[in-house]
């Protein structure tokens, strides 16, 4: 009887004990993803690429990305210039592995500080509620009626615009919303049984936080991230649109759209047409991306 009452506990105490497989987790994800969401994957597969691609910039990329070359102006698509060159000889080429590789790397290090500050907050603010919450859901309430990109460009104005200022800035935008979505989980999942087991147990609150409810909303963090990398990549476009992107002459996709891309629309085309499908197809392959993957981790979405 005491052996199967401490297995029991131990089933409460850990619900979502990782099983080990031979083949490892992220091989088994992927075959899973490739055999069960065919679009999902084909998101993965433009991810890998654009973002290999952009990591792999200073390798690929053929010439300086502020290199001009007023000889070869207007150069449409070539060995030597595989996306052909802007209206000063630039190559478009290397421009938009650097404008990817900034843009992807603001992108990555917002979201990643908006999720880790926004699931201590949602933790905590939903597994103990009280006054602290009511504070805090009041605060995300008016945060999320204020006009967002207008606070950005604001702000980007006031401080100056740089890389590490944008993943600040936007990363903090993104926490009310991010802490909303995980706090309310939260509340559901702090009144599971294995919980209240743990708790009757005498178990902390931290360890309960971190051993019961953290694992337990994993794949809600996953998916929001995914999700949520999608828009701050448009949002990040829309401040170098704008202007208010990184300093030139360092290229970023919103500011290559913008400006000389607008002016010689019609003369080079392709100086806008780059940088707007790179956008379209991380952001598209995000979203499909993070459905997949949300469908894959969440237990009520398997076999779906």
């Amino acid at each position: 009887m005491a052996v199967g009452k401490s297995a029991q506990e131990q089933a409460l105490l850990f619900p979502v004990a990782p099983q080990r497989h031979s083949g490892g987790v992220i091989p088994g994800w992927l075959r899973i993803l490739a055999s069960r969401k065919p679009l999902g994957f084909s998101g993965f597969v433009i991810l890998v690429i654009i973002g290999g691609a952009a990591a792999l910039a200073p390798v690929l990329a053929q010439y300086p990305y502020a290199e001009t070359d007023f000889g070869s102006r207007f150069l449409l698509p070539s060995r030597d210039h595989p996306l052909g060159t802007d209206n000063l000889g630039r190559d478009l080429f290397s421009r938009l592995l650097y404008g990817s590789r900034i843009s992807l790397g603001i992108s990555f290090g917002a979201v990643i500080l908006a999720k880790v500050a926004a699931t201590v907050i949602g933790i905590i603010s939903g597994y103990y509620g009280g006054w602290l919450d009511k504070i805090g859901q009041r605060f995300i309430d008016i945060w999320l009626s204020l006009p967002t990109l207008i606070i950005l460009i604001t702000l980007m104005g006031a401080i100056g615009a740089n890389v590490f200022s944008m993943i600040v800035v936007i990363g903090l935008a993104n926490i009310p919303g991010s802490s909303r979505l995980i706090r309310s989980v939260v509340v559901g999942v702090r009144e599971e049984p294995y919980v209240e087991a743990a708790r009757s147990m005498g178990a902390r609150n931290s360890r309960i936080m971190l051993l019961h409810v953290l694992p337990n909303i994993a794949h809600i963090i996953i998916y929001s991230a995914t999700v949520t990398l999608g828009g701050v990549i448009l949002i990040v476009a829309s401040l170098g649109f704008l202007g208010y992107g990184v300093p030139a002459p360092h290229p970023d996709l919103g500011a290559m759209l913008s400006g000389d891309g607008l002016t010689y629309m019609r003369r080079m085309p392709l100086m806008a047409v780059w940088p707007g499908l790179t956008i379209t197809l991380v952001v598209f392959a995000f979203n499909i991306f993070g459905d997949a993957l949300r469908d894959i981790l969440d237990p009520r979405m398997r076999g779906v």
